[in-house]
């Protein structure tokens, strides 16, 4: 949900630099990045890889932009000697050079991070362009990821459109409640007898919660997240919980239909034209309610 925003950042023509997860380096390989720092999720670690990423590179006038709202991370940035903006909230104020409000409405995280984005250009005397998130994420993808996705169906016997891809795993609970859509293996099954192939390709991580979760579908091995954007481009429609994969689906724009019974569809939902939200933050979607929106999705043509 960050991409927009690093699109916005990068048509300044000024140097980026990313602070973020290992996972992250291959999934940005398609933007012009001036350098990568790893981040461990540890932040004693995180501020001394930053500090040694400055005094290496030596970039002048450096400045941090904080898209996440956590302490941490205003700490990495601040005790790296990095004067950053970022949301105004509890505790951070006095750690950023340029602390922004949040809006005072509710926004998808998509726009929420843009509009920070944007503020924070503004305050540089910086280009904002564009003025507003586009309606689609747009993550560029490279050859070599295309190759391991389309390897990937190759040696599983599969055809670029020909199979529907799910995900019937989500990580963590929201208020603690968990994620994750209780009838996948039943839908595997409806969609199997109907002739369709189903497939799934959790991180290793997740695979025995998905073989549980959805035992009778295909289960490809473990992608980094790049390849699995492609595969889940090349599907012919993807079903997931509100979880990573909605969002990797939403920057490949991929065909999807994301279910959700405890999170919010307006906020966290796919950012995306190409994707149908069933449920509420209160109650699951019914699994007729999920096939027969299953079955209009694959009958239609494809960008309708």
């Amino acid at each position: 949900m960050s991409l927009p925003s690093l699109q916005t950042v990068l048509n300044t023509q000024i140097p980026v630099v990313v602070c973020a997860r290992p996972w992250a380096r291959e999934l940005l390989a398609g933007y012009d990045l001036s350098g990568f720092v790893e981040m461990k999720g540890r932040w004693r670690e995180d501020r001394a890889a930053v500090h040694a990423y400055r005094k290496k590179t030596q970039h002048v006038h450096a400045r941090g932009l904080l898209l996440p709202d956590s302490l941490s991370s205003a700490m990495v940035f601040k005790f790296a000697g990095l004067p950053s903006a970022g949301h105004r909230d509890d505790g951070r104020s006095l750690l950023l050079r340029w602390p922004i409000s949040k809006p005072a409405i509710s926004l998808h995280t998509v726009q929420s991070w843009h509009r920070l984005t944007s503020q924070a250009l503004k305050r540089w005397n910086l280009p904002v362009e564009p003025s507003h998130p586009p309606a689609q994420l747009g993550l560029p993808l490279v050859s070599k990821q295309w190759f391991r996705g389309r390897q990937t169906l190759q040696a599983a016997g599969l055809a670029p459109g020909q199979f529907i891809l799910i995900a019937p795993t989500a990580t963590g609970l929201h208020h603690g409640k968990a994620k994750v859509w209780p009838h996948f293996e039943a839908l595997t099954q409806a969609l199997q007898n109907k002739g369709y192939t189903v497939a799934m390709c959790p991180p290793s991580a997740e695979a025995d919660a998905a073989r549980r979760n959805a035992p009778s579908a295909l289960c490809l091995p473990a992608l980094d997240l790049a390849a699995f954007a492609t595969l889940a481009q090349l599907a012919s429609l993807v079903i997931c919980n509100d979880s990573g994969v909605s969002h990797l689906a939403a920057a490949a724009n991929a065909r999807q239909l994301t279910l959700f019974g405890v999170t919010d569809s307006v906020r966290t939902g796919p950012w995306s034209r190409n994707a149908i939200c069933l449920g509420s933050s209160q109650q699951w979607p019914t699994l007729d309610e999920v096939q027969n929106q299953t079955f209009t999705l694959l009958h239609a043509e494809p960008g309708a």
